[in-house]
């Protein structure tokens, strides 16, 4: 698998991945009906950076980093990742977030933080533990789950300073 910056003319593979993930409405709070033009703006054009992840020439995963808040936060990065349904359970997830990591301190970012981690995405929730993250505020049934009704949602936090 190799990890690469985005181009413009990759998000053509990337938006199947999005909306088949934000149409579901289990993990993202983005709209359910999100449009490939603002899926756009929102995983390419707005974010700081953007990878994506190959194997065997197929994008099977992506990440977008951008500062989380401006001025005195600005120390602080947010991202996102999304992988591609045939590649879950693969260590696409992993690498995405190791390799953010590293980009992030590369950059000059001190820490990261994820604002809104559906609670019942044990999966992500675990790996983002496994990987040093910590839950820091529970915003109770903050989440719309389709599903499962109000759940919470988690604020999830790594300092980068020092590893």
């Amino acid at each position: 698998m190799k990890i690469r910056p985005a181009t413009a003319n990759d998000f053509a593979a990337i938006w199947p991945i999005f909306e088949d993930i934000v149409s579901r409405g289990d993990t993202y709070a983005y709209p359910r009906a999100t449009t490939q033009a603002e899926a756009e703006r929102l995983w390419i054009t707005n974010p700081r950076v953007t990878f994506v992840a190959e194997d065997a020439g197929v994008i099977v995963g992506t990440y977008f980093l951008k500062t989380n808040q401006d001025g005195p936060g600005d120390h602080v990065c947010n991202c996102g990742y999304m992988v591609a349904a045939a590649a879950r359970g693969k260590g696409v997830a992993s690498a995405l977030c190791t390799h953010s990591q590293e980009i992030a301190r590369e950059l000059g970012y001190a820490a990261m933080q994820f604002n809104f981690v559906a609670a019942t995405n044990t999966g992500a929730v675990r790996l983002w533990q496994k990987l040093g993250f910590e839950i820091v505020g529970t915003l109770p049934g903050a989440f719309r789950h389709p599903d499962q009704g109000y759940v919470d949602a988690f604020v999830m936090y790594k300092w980068l300073g020092d590893d």
